[in-house]
């Protein structure tokens, strides 16, 4: 079935499945269509969130941004990429840098990349960006952030770090110890520019979102083989997410959604909107002329 044949009633249904974090494959039987028409949706459907979350949310006043990274990995884990085989490119950790609004929720700037330096700049530079107001900003206490939001923010932030310190899990290597996260044991907050207010020193409502992230998104979830196999795939997944949880989805406590909450929009938006821009952004079709013979002899 290709893509153009496609009704929009059954595009509706595979991004919204897509959304919901159902695998490509079992959306592929649900919905009746190959696992390629899936895999074409969802570039499209990724190419489209892209261009709507960088034209749409801009010049955001925000007062409380919280940053935060969380891990999955394409493939395979980065341990096992050398001994993966046909391993493609981007195969390994990947890290997805969120910043969000801790009053309207809005995902105001996420980047997807490893977790260096680069990576930590190029999310403090997008979300300099967005913004038009000074804020506050808590990240925890990954060093690369200390120097990415001096680049991108100078002396015009409230920044702090909230670092969050580790007991010793105990000696063993029992299921236990392996499948839970170290325990925290106590919180420093740390001021690193201007003047942050230490009450909303916080990292919370990001951890939520991240959590949020694992539980909608299949290829998020932990010891599974539901990851991503393809780092581009992973990409336009996220996008996706973040414009169906930014535009499309009321969010329980603000009886809105953060777009709304954020005054980016005026309205809730629909997949029919993401539907609109992957269509709008589609090549035009290419006029055909009448049939011409191009194999023909002289004389």
């Amino acid at each position: 079935m290709s893509m153009n044949k496609l009704p929009h009633n059954k595009r509706v249904q595979i991004l919204a499945m897509l959304c919901e974090g159902s695998s490509m494959r079992s959306i592929s039987r649900v919905a009746d269509v190959s696992i390629n028409t899936v895999s074409k949706l969802l570039v499209e459907a990724g190419e489209a969130a892209l261009a709507i979350h960088d034209e749409t949310v801009r010049n955001v006043k925000a007062s409380r941004v919280q940053c935060d990274e969380i891990w999955s990995f394409c493939y395979a884990k980065d341990k096992n990429v050398p001994a993966a085989k046909d391993a493609p490119e981007g195969a390994g950790d990947v890290w997805t840098w969120t910043a969000i609004d801790a009053d309207t929720k809005l995902i105001v700037s996420y980047f997807v990349g490893d977790r260096s330096g680069q990576s930590a700049i190029a999310l403090m530079d997008d979300l300099r960006a967005r913004l038009s107001n000074r804020v506050q900003l808590t990240t925890d206490g990954h060093k690369a952030y200390l120097e990415a939001v001096e680049g991108a923010f100078g002396a015009d932030v409230d920044y702090a770090q909230l670092v969050k310190l580790y007991g010793n899990v105990g000696g063993g290597k029992s299921a236990e110890v392996r499948y839970s996260p170290a325990e925290c044991t106590g919180i420093r907050k740390v001021a690193i520019e201007g003047n942050p207010d230490v009450k909303h020193v916080s990292t919370s409502y990001v951890e939520r979102q991240n959590l949020t992230m694992r539980m909608s998104m299949r290829r998020f979830t932990r010891l599974t083989n539901g990851f991503s196999k393809k780092l581009d795939n992973h990409i336009h997944a996220l996008a996706l997410y973040f414009v169906f949880y930014n535009f499309t989805r009321i969010h329980k406590t603000l009886r809105m959604s953060p777009a709304m909450a954020a005054g980016i929009t005026d309205r809730l938006w629909s997949l029919d909107d993401v539907i609109a821009k992957i269509d709008e952004l589609a090549p035009a079709p290419k006029p055909r002329g009448p049939y011409k013979k191009t194999n023909q002899r002289d004389g």
